[in-house]
């Protein structure tokens, strides 16, 4: 999941330490501390755990005040995020809907509106100028009717506000309000601030609090009979939340992900996904381990560690699973080049009829086991795109929207005659069967399917 740090750099920022504060360990080093200090100290914390446990992730680092600034794009070099925080200059005054405004204009622009992020917003606990300066952001943008204001995101997006304050300072005390206001026009997400004084212990453990909450990575195994490996997600899967009528849906993925079965890839065809992860194997130690390349003769530096050349588990398996309730997705490889391929999980949205042309997913089972294989003895064809056509149609005829047939119609006689010859005799009187019944007045009943036609065509014609 994309990072985006957006860190203060107004002139509060350059204010020291109280070191009459208490719990201050060490008054020497601390008086010497300035707060943008201690924000580049718990940014450097959490890049620090980007580098060993988040290592797929993208981060970029914004700064702040009255304008922003893009001070790092989007990166996997962690190190070099690091390095930007020692070249912030102090700016003028603070001003929070720009940062935020900043954050949304770079995210559209690399991800796109689909793609879920996470927002760390790293400041003083000033709200700007003056002590209204961000409530009348707020209220001046209702009033204009057509909202400039960047809340809510117009993506996904997990908003946490780091405060580097004392929790007794009379400006956090007048901007909390506020920020618990982002949070709730933003719909998740969490204010922190250091317990007891603010120094570097304190600050310290709040950015550990924040990587506890939020950048935990996933450990789990993946089980397939009596195989298993030890595996992680990246990015870690975040738990499900729907609220309904009257009650909230709340699903989290386990640490046990079962392999219940296997699909061609063509009945499962491209089914909306609740998010998409990398499957990874862990060593022993539990460190990440990356698949071995698809070319052996690659000269990347993964070629030449030991672990990518001990057999995975993971790079077998290719189907179907089931993660906790009601959970399911799918395991399948894809490749993003022609020299690595990669093991990925697509989760779907959690319950047990989400892909509507395959049914209730806790039905499937072996087509051997029914009374009539609906592949027959040796066609390949699928069984499952004739509940989809079905579907379009009682939805075409519900609407009145006949066009639709006829287009559909059209559509399956043209893949008739362009069917190869060596394609099975079925197919084409499947396919003829089907945009006849849409074409045909008389079955235009919307409680009726259009079902298979039985043929007597076998598996040795």
């Amino acid at each position: 999941m994309p990072t985006v740090i957006i860190l203060d750099v107004s002139l509060s920022m350059s204010r020291g330490v109280d070191i009459a504060s208490p719990c201050q360990e060490d008054e020497d080093v601390e008086s010497l501390l300035l707060r943008k200090d201690l924000a580049a100290h718990g940014c450097n914390i959490l890049l620090d755990h980007f580098i060993q446990h988040c290592k797929l992730e993208f981060a970029s680092l914004i700064v702040f005040s009255s304008v922003h600034k893009v001070l790092m794009p989007f990166t996997r070099d962690f190190e070099a995020i690091k390095n930007s925080l020692n070249l912030v200059e102090e700016c003028d005054k603070t001003s929070i809907e720009v940062g935020l405004m900043g954050a949304a204009q770079h995210i559209l622009e690399e991800w796109g509106n689909g793609t879920p992020c996470q927002i760390v917003l790293v400041t003083d606990g000033n709200a700007g100028t003056g002590q209204h300066t961000l409530q009348k952001a707020m209220m001046s943008s209702h009033s204009r009717g057509a909202s400039q204001f960047p809340l809510p995101f117009p993506f996904p997006a997990k908003l946490n506000i780091v405060c580097i304050t004392n929790p007794n300072e009379p400006c956090l005390q007048i901007s909390k309000p506020l920020y618990q206001r982002l949070i709730e026009l933003n719909g998740e997400g969490d204010i922190l601030v250091p317990e007891g004084g603010l120094n570097k212990k304190t600050v310290t453990e709040m950015f550990e609090q924040l990587i506890k909450n939020n950048f935990s990575s996933y450990s789990g195994t993946l089980h397939c009979g009596n195989l298993s490996a030890p595996i992680t997600l990246s990015p870690p899967p975040q738990p499900y939340c729907r609220h309904h009528d009257f009650e909230v849906m709340r699903v989290s993925v386990d640490s046990a992900i079962q392999v219940l079965g296997f699909l061609n890839t063509g009945d499962v065809s491209s089914p909306p996904a609740f998010s998409r992860h990398l499957v990874l194997p862990l060593s022993a130690k539990g460190d990440m381990v990356m698949l071995p390349k698809a070319d052996p003769g690659s000269d990347d530096e993964s070629s030449g560690n030991d672990e990518g050349k001990i057999p995975s588990f993971c790079v077998l398996l290719h189907g179907g699973l089931k993660v906790g309730d009601n959970w399911h997705g799918i395991l399948y490889s894809w490749a993003d080049n022609k020299k690595k391929s990669n093991l990925m999980l697509s989760l779907f949205v959690p319950g047990v009829d989400v892909i509507p042309w395959m049914g209730k997913l806790s039905n499937l089972g072996p087509a051997s086991q029914l009374p009539i294989n609906p592949y027959g003895p040796s066609d390949t064809s699928s069984p499952f795109p004739l509940k989809e056509l079905n579907r379009v149609r009682k939805a075409a005829l519900s609407y009145g929207f006949g066009e639709l047939l006829e287009g559909l119609a059209n559509v399956l006689e043209r893949e008739c005659t362009l069917l190869p010859s060596t394609a099975h005799p079925d197919a084409a009187i499947q396919l003829q069967h089907a945009y006849e019944a849409l074409r045909n007045h008389d079955k235009k009943d919307i409680r009726q399917n259009v079902a298979p036609l039985k043929t007597t065509f076998s598996g040795n014609d």
